[in-house]
């Protein structure tokens, strides 16, 4: 992407001296330092661009500058916060969720886990060998035992494993927060959240759903039953976390958390001195970790929700569709030029050059990622297990490198890209 445009920004209705002038113009030639975000070439990371309504209304708001924390500091947007945390709960099957913005997945998933262990001083925190390391550094920051499950070759967290888990905790008289993962960072995975849910239940576990990336698909058609089946049971959970600011079209820091029941709020009570005495309705401070939170995440979020609503088969849910059918159009193109492919269960690709050697076949992989980078196609690199890798290889090295592509954009649904993303062009 041209960021010049970034020289030739005018803020007229600002009060800028000639020297502000000249800060913002040497800002913007040092912001011509970034991969081209917004292309469809940068295929990489799960980086979006926030939709420019999301932009114009986190900007607009920011000049008035209020602070969710209290309704001192913010009565507009956090009302406008609690309408997005009732129709992101609606869109995941809560009737009457508990919730709030936070500055991203990390934030959401550590109140996740601190309410569990709330609710259970003991519980031990039970995660996929997939899942973002965020969950195994939280239970370290809380004090909390975690313990890893290993994954099938799907990337799916393993049954049969967590199982074991649950039955060794349930002899010591203990219980178990099951995270599943909505959506894996790396191949883009879904746990079986509704057998997960069935395990659970039998065990007396808590379940944590960890949408960060993945949540939003819950409106679309997937390929496999068992996917389908998992996003179906969001509404079971007991807590769920979803970010913005990956597919929701939101400006860096939007995440969210939600919690099925609102009773779980009594954990956050806490008494200020000096900030809730304007009002006895909910201050949203109260039902936080984070104190001072922006107003504009809020109502950047509200604008754009305004503009396309959480509806299956709506005009938000059709721009996913289209990031899943350009996960499946690469993988095929992919596969029919020699490559290695992995089904995709979302919009992650993972693909490697075929070799005999997992240490020639990493290398071949790492000069394709350096090669199309210089072509202007910005891919990624993933590191495979030897239980996680389908394809006939010799294990010469503990991981095989491969290729990932993140297809988050609509535009990557396009023949011509996945050419250019193969090489061909």
């Amino acid at each position: 992407m041209d960021w010049n445009f970034l020289t030739t920004l005018q803020f007229d209705s600002l009060d800028l001296d000639a020297r502000d002038q000249e800060i913002l113009d040497a800002l913007a030639q040092k912001l011509q330092d970034n991969y081209p975000y917004a292309a469809p070439e940068y295929a990489g990371q799960m980086i979006k661009p926030p939709h420019h309504l999301a932009q114009a209304a986190h900007w607009m708001t920011s000049f008035i500058n209020p602070n969710n924390h209290a309704l001192d500091g913010g009565r507009a947007t956090s009302a406008l916060e609690l309408e997005c945390i009732q129709a992101l709960g609606t869109m995941i099957g809560y009737n009457q969720p508990l919730g709030h913005l936070t500055s991203g997945g990390t934030v959401a998933n550590l109140e996740a886990l601190w309410v569990a262990r709330q609710n259970q001083p003991t519980t031990k925190v039970l995660a996929s060998a997939q899942s973002h390391y965020t969950h195994q550094r939280m239970s370290e920051v809380l004090g909390m035992e975690f313990g890893a499950i290993g994954a099938d070759e799907h990337g799916r967290m393993d049954l049969g494993e967590l199982e074991e888990a649950l039955k060794i905790l349930a002899a010591a008289g203990r219980t178990a927060t099951i995270v599943a993962t909505m959506g894996t960072t790396g191949m883009g995975a879904v746990d079986p959240l509704h057998d997960i849910l069935e395990l659970a239940g039998v065990y007396g576990a808590r379940v944590h759903a960890d949408a960060a990336y993945g949540g939003y698909f819950k409106l679309c058609a997937l390929n496999e039953a068992s996917d389908e089946a998992a996003f179906a049971a969001l509404g079971r959970a007991d807590s769920v976390v979803i970010d913005p600011h990956k597919h929701g079209l939101q400006p860096y820091g939007c995440g969210a958390v939600l919690f099925k029941n609102p009773k779980e709020g009594k954990f956050y009570k806490h008494d200020s001195p000096y900030t809730y005495f304007t009002s006895d309705q909910l201050h949203l401070g109260e039902i936080t970790l984070e104190c001072s939170r922006p107003g504009a995440a809020a109502a950047a979020l509200w604008a754009t929700l305004q503009k396309f609503p959480l509806d299956k088969g709506g005009e938000f849910a059709q721009r996913l569709e289209h990031s899943l059918a350009a996960a499946r159009g690469l993988t095929q193109f992919l596969e029919d030029e020699g490559f290695w492919v992995m089904d995709p269960a979302l919009d992650i690709c993972v693909f490697s050059k075929q070799g005999l050697k997992a240490s020639q076949v990493s290398a071949e992989n790492r000069d394709f990622f350096e090669e199309q980078a210089r072509a202007g196609v910005h891919l990624a690199l993933f590191k495979l297990a030897p239980s996680q890798c389908p394809w006939p290889i010799e294990w010469d090295q503990d991981e095989l490198v491969v290729v990932r592509s993140v297809l988050m954009k609509p535009e990557h649904n396009d023949p011509k890209l996945w050419e250019k993303i193969a090489g061909l062009a």
